[in-house]
């Protein structure tokens, strides 16, 4: 299986080498790889003051640094003098948060090949590594095993259907052994760890903590204050093409007669943007078009710039989160921390707090366009509405505490690396 696996990573290696002449994405990760030695040792060995405890922390995408970022804060918090080195799989979260003031450094992981695994630990040196969701790298695990390197794992979510847990998994299992601690989201990992011998705790998701200190924060736009002034609001956050059709067959009947949309597509291209444009003729201004006091009059507002989504929710009354008719559904929690209820498609069944929001009437999952007028109706009544809106704020209150819990671990384990010096 070792071998197996190492054909593997250079064959993917090589895959992303070819489409990398003509995809921007696999450019972007391989350009962003090159000479990843010097950048560590840049940013890195160069940054890093003798004796200053390190924390390196690996996510794989935007999504799960959503996840690695409440407990990033909160080490700093408790200890401004560690380094956080920060590191992406994926060139999309690299790019969007290779600025994150909150890291010393933020850099590309190299590719899980012993002999970069090697050079990588021998730069960084790092005192703690926290891994979040899925990240199994075979080779950085058994690097950091080997030298003795404490090694969590954050926010896991873990299957029955994982190798991990298959007769044959054996080999897979080696990954979770490698790992100090395993802090999982929910109840059910129980039942599939405690045969692997590791240890863990079932923690929460650190996520809940991040859109409650959002919710918490006061915030205003004055373009937004504008437009929505007088009027109840849909907000759709992270929509895609399916998503837009069936908004636009809503806005088109009688049930939301007074009502304005607030929409954020996941891909704010200037292609995509038209497309929308389309779905809602002459009814719609992008906002860094919008002229406060000219065009309050229009019913739909694109949003078309980065880093707004989570802060537009106080201004609605119902959600709409996209995805769910693709490859899987956004994120419904920036929402409910706000109070909102949920629509979505159909496809959630990975999604545990979207399961749990359904069974306590905080959302709603629609197929057709019968289906989503249906369940927007229900809600448009404003006692039904008040009842929905009290179960998902309920989800987000009873499932804070997983970073504290996650930080307090640390701290009784390592006092060292986190308590302030």
């Amino acid at each position: 299986m070792n071998i197996l696996y190492t054909i593997s990573i250079w064959v993917f290696q090589g895959l992303i080498h070819l489409t990398s002449w003509f995809n921007p994405k696999a450019k972007a990760w391989v350009l962003g790889r090159k000479g990843w030695r010097k950048t560590l040792q840049d940013r890195v060995v160069q940054a890093r003051k003798p004796g200053q405890p390190l924390v390196w922390v690996h996510c794989a995408s935007l999504g799960e640094f959503e996840q690695g970022r409440p407990l990033i804060e909160a080490m700093k918090s408790q200890n401004p003098g560690i380094f956080v080195l920060l590191t992406f799989f994926s060139p999309s979260g690299y790019e969007v948060r290779k600025n994150y003031p909150h890291a010393n450094a933020v850099a590309y992981l190299p590719a899980d090949t012993s002999r970069n695994v090697r050079d990588f630990l021998r730069l960084v040196q790092p005192n703690l590594a926290v891994f979040v969701k899925y990240e199994f790298w075979y080779r950085f695990l058994e690097g950091l095993r080997n030298q003795t390197i404490p090694t969590i794992l954050i926010s896991a979510r873990l299957r029955p259907g994982h190798l991990f847990f298959q007769r044959y998994g054996g080999w897979f299992k080696t990954r979770l052994q490698a790992f100090s601690h395993i802090f999982a989201q929910d109840a059910s990992a129980p039942q599939l760890l405690a045969r692997t011998g590791v240890p863990f705790t079932v923690a929460g998701d650190t996520r809940v903590d991040r859109v409650g200190d959002i919710a918490r924060r006061p915030g205003s736009v004055p373009e937004l204050d504008d437009f929505c002034a007088g009027h109840p609001v849909l907000i759709a956050g992270s929509s895609w093409p399916p998503d837009e059709k069936r908004l636009g067959e809503l806005f088109r009947h009688p049930v939301f007669s007074g009502w304005k949309l607030l929409i954020a597509p996941h891909d704010i291209r200037d292609s995509r943007l038209a497309e929308i444009e389309q779905v809602f003729p002459g009814a719609s201004v992008r906002f860094t078009r919008y002229q406060t006091g000219e065009d309050s009059h229009q019913q739909v507002l694109i949003i078309n710039t980065m880093g707004m989504l989570a802060s537009l929710y106080r201004y609605g009354d119902i959600a709409y989160i996209g995805g769910a008719f693709g490859s899987g559904l956004h994120n419904t929690l920036e929402p409910i921390a706000f109070g909102l209820p949920v629509l979505f498609g159909p496809k959630y069944e990975k999604f545990a707090e979207a399961q749990a929001l359904i069974q306590s009437g905080g959302a709603r999952s629609i197929c057709s366009r019968e289906e989503l007028i249906e369940a927007f109706a229900g809600w448009t009544d404003e006692q039904k509405r008040s009842c929905a809106s009290a179960a998902a704020s309920a989800y987000v209150q009873e499932n804070q505490g997983a970073t504290k819990r996650i930080l307090d671990w640390v701290q009784t384990q390592f006092p060292h690396i986190v308590a302030p010096s």
